[in-house]
């Protein structure tokens, strides 16, 4: 479990500072499977991750999911709506027993006009995961399928995260007969073995051969 002065966000504030933040969160835990927010609820604020794993699920109206990103210790969630006051436009599940600290926006406004050097890390952060979207769209238009797949199992093998089949086929934008069958290809030649949902990497260096190469700069528990 991480500690306040963790976050990237707050990495310019003493620990004074942080006592007077600390005195605006609920700390809240959730157990496996369990939903921190719905998809179009109205969003009164943001999530700090302190501990286990959450994956933010979008659907369209044909009922079809697509998770956009996977957020742990030391990330935030629900920021999308920090500033513009809008309803969530996606939903969030926990993936493990989660710990979490909710802030309402007008404690956090208020704290910012008082700390005003957060705002620029806040700003980073949100920077930085939109350019790491907009990776993932290119990606989508020239990577294959099994590119995808490789990308993604590097970054899971560093998390420690486990997703079913089914997730991964969301996460990597790839229909689940085709995820199945990518996998069953990489477990037969070795590069990969599967037991239940845990995927281990046996041969890293062939998936970081068949994916092109990409700078993110991400923290290793935000996986998009």
């Amino acid at each position: 479990m991480v500690e306040l002065k963790d976050f990237r966000i707050l990495s310019d504030l003493k620990e004074k500072e942080l006592e007077k933040l600390r005195e605006t969160i609920r700390v809240i835990n959730y157990g496996r499977g369990e939903i921190i927010f719905q998809e179009g609820a109205p969003a009164f604020g943001f999530y700090l991750i302190f501990d286990g794993m959450v994956k933010l699920v979008k659907r369209s109206m044909r009922a079809k999911s697509q998770i956009l990103k996977i957020v742990g210790p030391g990330e935030i969630l629900g920021e999308t709506t920090l500033f513009d006051k809008g309803s969530h436009n996606a939903y969030a599940k926990t993936l493990d027993p989660v710990t979490v600290g909710f802030i309402e926006r007008g404690d956090f406004f208020y704290f910012l006009e008082r700390h005003p050097k957060t705002i620029f890390r806040v700003y980073e952060r949100l920077s930085e995961e939109l350019k790491a979207f907009q990776n993932k769209l290119a990606e989508r238009s020239y990577s294959s399928s099994k590119e995808r797949l490789a990308r993604l199992i590097l970054h899971l093998g560093k998390s420690g995260v486990e997703l079913s089949r089914a997730e991964l086929a969301e996460m990597a934008g790839v229909s689940s007969k085709t995820a199945i069958r990518t996998l069953s290809e990489l477990e037969s030649r070795g590069i990969i073995s599967i037991e239940s949902r845990k995927i281990k990497i046996l041969r890293e260096p062939y998936l970081q051969k068949i994916i092109e190469p990409s700078s993110s700069g991400l923290n290793p528990n935000l996986i998009i």
